[in-house]
């Protein structure tokens, strides 16, 4: 089994590639692929950028060129649900691109023209493995719903509610849904996990560079444990 993990920052794979005994690096589309073991599994990290075609991009590479069997995103996100505070863990089980309007044609706002599916669903095996591990963490708090995407730093309130009332959505990010949508096309199993940095739909905002160190923490700790009961 060869695991595929994106992050969008190099700040949300640091720790994880520290401790990745790296045997190869090759760089593609300016993204730097690594490859190695963890755990005694074959592991290929990379940063893929932010946004949507930058991951989108890097998730094509990695099932290609790297025939990975499964992929894992990992990193931040902004809450959207009142329910979700910073530290909490959002595990997706379907994701949407928030930033998709073909209204004009008859489609749903987040509804890809043409493609036969409105959401994009992760893995139910992984989902499983990811709550697994979140429940062996103490004080942190773990949810699973929608996550949406887009090209967009959402940082308004007003945003925030729109996203919870208009998708029902747990959290809000720039890359996961590009990922599933690629991993969808292709038949590739991926799951998406988002640790929370701040929720303008609940007052909850705090700076993003004070507390994205420890969101990276938690969703790091989460991937590792992952990993081992791959």
């Amino acid at each position: 089994m060869i695991i595929g993990i994106i992050g969008a920052m190099d700040e949300e794979l640091e720790i994880i590639l520290s401790e990745l005994k790296v045997h190869k690096t090759r760089l593609k589309a300016n993204m730097k692929f690594n490859s190695g073991r963890l755990y005694d599994k074959d592991i290929i990290v990379v940063r893929s950028g932010i946004g949507k075609v930058n991951a989108a991009i890097c998730t094509q590479i990695l099932i290609d060129d790297f025939k990975v069997d499964i992929i894992i995103n990992v990193g931040i996100a902004g809450g959207v649900a009142d329910d979700i505070y910073p530290g909490d863990i959002v595990i997706a089980d379907n994701l949407v691109q928030h930033d998709v309007n073909a209204v004009a044609f008859g489609y749903e706002i987040g509804q890809i023209p043409r493609v036969d599916t409105y959401d994009f669903k992760c893995d139910k095996k992984l989902i499983e493995k990811v709550k697994d591990a979140c429940s062996k963490m103490e004080n942190k708090n773990s949810f699973v719903g929608r996550i949406v995407t887009g090209d967009e730093f959402v940082s308004s309130a007003e945003k925030v509610k729109y996203l919870y009332k208009e998708f029902n959505a747990l959290a809000c990010e720039m890359e996961g849904g590009s990922i599933a949508q690629v991993a969808y096309l292709n038949n590739v199993p991926f799951v998406i996990i988002r640790s929370i940095s701040d929720n303008a739909n609940n007052g909850a905002s705090i700076e993003y560079e004070k507390f994205a160190p420890i969101a990276i923490k938690n969703s790091t700790e989460i991937l590792k444990s992952v990993i081992k009961n791959l």
